[in-house]
């Protein structure tokens, strides 16, 4: 199983330069990915601008956006070319789109884009973006990897599955449990083999974590703040099952392993580059 990291982007950083840290970093340990977030109505950076600078600052670790609420770019062209030009930043193969309709309607007010249709918006810009990565149309440039990188969707619904089998290569949860996967694998690997798709779609897991002497106090203010939206319940939630020892840690990449993850992403919540050297020591990179 593949460890990959994610910037502290949802948590109070103050300069971009501390994130490009971070990615340097990651890739001097050996982390397999580099992950950043998304969301309009926060501190949050725009996730294909942030990873066109980490793509400059590295030449190695993939580069995933996990999510990015795709029905928010709602010129598809537009976001097809900022793709693709992504991709020719990056080179061959290191960028994957992690992408969801998004939960938020606060995201979606201030976009002026019509939160009850992003599901069909999303659906149509995957249509756009799949032509444009696979024909030498007047919309370039044409991405490095053939075809365009590779998509992970998010979310648990039909529509989740009916994405991940026809645009797919496999379904990225956030904030998860050992016991979201195993809840959830079996329905995507159902849909992969109906559509009569080749090999097994990949499965990717993100959780929280933050280490040191400060990190509950990290924790809980990251997470308390970024999910306050949904209640204290689900905020306690977030921050009750984020990881902060490195026995947990340790045992979490045990667990996720052995249920068949390919890949676990632990995204940071405190900004302090030390931070990546510290679970990079944790798991033996």
């Amino acid at each position: 199983m593949d460890i990959g990291i994610g910037l502290p982007g949802h948590a109070r950083w103050s300069e971009g330069t501390t994130l490009m840290e971070w990615a340097r970093r990651a890739e001097a340990r050996g982390f397999s990915t580099l992950s950043v977030s998304d969301r309009l109505a926060w501190s949050t950076p725009e996730p294909l601008i942030t990873l066109a600078a980490a793509a400059g600052a590295t030449s190695r670790i993939r580069l995933l956006t996990s999510v990015l609420l795709a029905p928010l770019r709602a010129n598809h062209a537009l976001f097809a070319k900022a793709v693709t030009t992504l991709d020719q930043l990056a080179g061959p193969g290191r960028l994957q789109l992690g992408l969801a309709p998004g939960a938020r309607e606060d995201d979606f007010l201030l976009s002026e884009v019509d939160y009850g249709t992003r599901g069909k918006q999303f659906d149509q810009l995957l249509d756009r973006l799949a032509a444009i990565t696979a024909s030498d149309g007047p919309v370039g440039p044409q991405p490095a990897t053939p075809g365009g990188p590779a998509l992970l969707f998010g979310g648990n619904s039909k529509a989740t599955l009916r994405r991940i089998a026809s645009h797919g290569t496999g379904w990225i949860a956030g904030d998860a449990t050992v016991q979201d996967l195993q809840d959830f694998a079996p329905q995507i690997r159902q849909a992969w083999k109906t559509a009569g798709r080749a090999g097994s779609p990949r499965l990717v897991a993100s959780v929280m974590y933050a280490l040191g002497p400060d990190a509950e106090a990290a924790i809980s203010d990251a997470i308390g703040s970024y999910y306050a939206f949904a209640g204290d319940e689900y905020a306690q939630y977030g921050i009750s099952i984020a990881y902060t020892e490195p026995e947990q840690i340790i045992a979490a990449i045990a667990a996720f392993d052995q249920i068949g993850c390919d890949e676990l992403i632990f995204m940071g919540n405190d900004p302090d580059p030390a931070q990546v050297d510290l679970l990079a020591e944790v798991i033996g990179l």
